[in-house]
């Protein structure tokens, strides 16, 4: 029955990377091989011999001397632990989004667009590095980079060159999420998971994400593709809200109170972006009368607008579809895990993978390990890698093993466009060509997450 449980979850690992081949979208298989793979457990239960107890975080290898009722009822609290688990990261990212699209609503990154004043295309490069790098550790890399792309989009008119920024901005916007527990996905959950804290998490990745960001942006200043000045697009003043800028202040600055409020209390994290939210919503509401005094909105939009009040409206407009996709990768992994199947692949890993590289300072995994696991990320979905390294691996909390799977996973995904959630969203608002990325970008990110890494290698001792 096992290798049944790995055959569904690899079929629908495959059907997950291919999803831009098979034209299906990713939280379909992500769905069914979650249901599936615990359906197979269900049946199954009587064969198994051991079982990862969640509650006790101990391996029961006496498994198969339990009962009938005692194995379901030992499940169903597996299956209860792991869905809180899960529902604490959609949670919290439920409540990031909702943020992120009350401020959109009042126009608030529009405030961000006037910040670029110059036309030379190098000093261009480095605003939107440096803002992807900074915005993706505050609102995450996926929505930075809706936002950073949506700008450029606004004052660049050249496609051709607004593809090498918008390369640029990718690898970047990982590089920022990396060295923040709220800048992305697996770094979310790896913090709520208590690998890593705050504090630790900066202090060790701050810099090699920086590296992996600023090499790639200084080796591109002297690309062809950015000599001389840029023809901006003078296009109509964008309409704004005069509370755009509050806003977007207020919405970042309740982000960032999330994990001081999870210091403070040592509450959950969504606990805090729950009353980051509140406080958010409370504005919106007052604001949102006066938001309506503007001329310029679309007759489309400003229906939507006066049908809903700010927060409803906000709603409407997250990514649903990715909410599920984590819930149905984190439960199909979690299911490997309760059959210790995680286990055994770290062991076999560790057996017959070459020790290459120095070990980590405190634990018996190589770097080579690592580093491949961030080079599997531009490949495979880094959500589920992350995932699976949860259950294969022990250490402590802060141990530097977290912090270099915090910063491998980010940042390998740059590799590749449909490597990370902001390579994905890039490729479909410019419809960038897998290739052309191939050939342009993906070796300058390599560098960047080679240079970062050797970083991380050096500066761990520090600590």
């Amino acid at each position: 029955m096992e290798a049944a449980i790995i055959l569904v979850f690899a079929m629908g690992y495959l059907a997950i990377t291919l999803e831009h081949s098979l034209k299906i979208d990713k939280l379909i298989p992500a769905l069914i091989m979650m249901a599936l793979c615990w359906a197979l457990i269900a049946f199954g239960l009587e064969s198994f011999v051991q079982w990862f107890d969640s509650g006790k975080h101990a391996l029961l290898d006496t498994f198969g001397e339990f009962s009938r009722d005692e194995k379901m009822h030992l499940m169903e609290e597996t299956l209860l632990h792991h869905l809180g688990k899960t529902s604490e990261i959609l949670v919290f990212l439920l409540g990031a989004m909702t943020i992120v699209e009350i401020i959109d609503y009042f126009n608030g990154f529009s405030t961000i667009k006037s910040f670029v004043k110059t036309k030379n295309k190098v000093k261009i490069l480095w605003i939107f590095s440096i803002l992807a790098f900074i915005l993706s550790a505050i609102i995450d890399n996926l929505t930075a980079t809706i936002v950073l792309v949506s700008i450029l989009q606004k004052i660049v008119k050249d496609r051709s060159v607004r593809l090498w920024y918008a390369g640029l901005i990718i690898i970047a916007a990982n590089a920022g999420g990396a060295w923040s527990p709220i800048g992305d996905v697996t770094t979310t959950m790896l913090w709520i998971g208590k690998k890593v804290t705050t504090g630790h998490l900066i202090g060790y990745l701050f810099l090699p994400s920086f590296l992996c960001m600023a090499i790639p942006s200084l080796i591109a200043s002297f690309l062809p593709a950015f000599k001389g000045d840029l023809n901006v697009e003078e296009s109509e003043e964008e309409t704004r809200s005069k509370f755009s800028s509050t806003m977007l202040y207020l919405g970042l600055g309740a982000i960032v109170f999330v994990p001081i409020f999870k210091m403070v209390t040592h509450l959950p994290p969504y606990v805090g972006m729950m009353l980051s939210l509140g406080v958010v919503a409370v504005f919106a509401e007052i604001y949102s009368n006066s938001k309506f005094s503007m001329t310029q909105f679309h007759a489309e939009e400003s229906d939507a607008h006066a049908n809903h009040s700010p927060v409803h409206y906000s709603l409407s407009k997250i990514e649903l579809p990715s909410i599920l996709f984590f819930l149905g990768i984190l439960m199909a992994v979690a299911a490997l895990e309760s059959l210790g199947i995680l286990f055994d692949f770290a062991g076999k890993l560790e057996e017959t993978m070459p020790m290459l590289g120095t070990e980590l300072h405190h634990s018996g995994v190589s770097d080579i390990v690592v580093l491949l696991l961030g080079v599997g990320s531009a490949v495979i979905d880094n959500v589920p890698l992350v995932a699976a390294s949860l259950g294969m691996f022990h250490e402590p909390i802060d141990n530097e093993l977290w912090h270099f799977i915090a910063y491998s996973a980010g940042t390998g995904g740059s590799m590749l466009i449909i490597g990370s959630a902001a390579g994905v969203v890039a490729m479909g608002m410019e419809k960038i060509n897998f290739f052309w990325y191939l050939r342009k970008i993906a070796w300058l990110a390599f560098i960047g997450f080679i240079v970062g890494a050797a970083a991380f290698m050096y500066t761990r001792t520090l600590f």
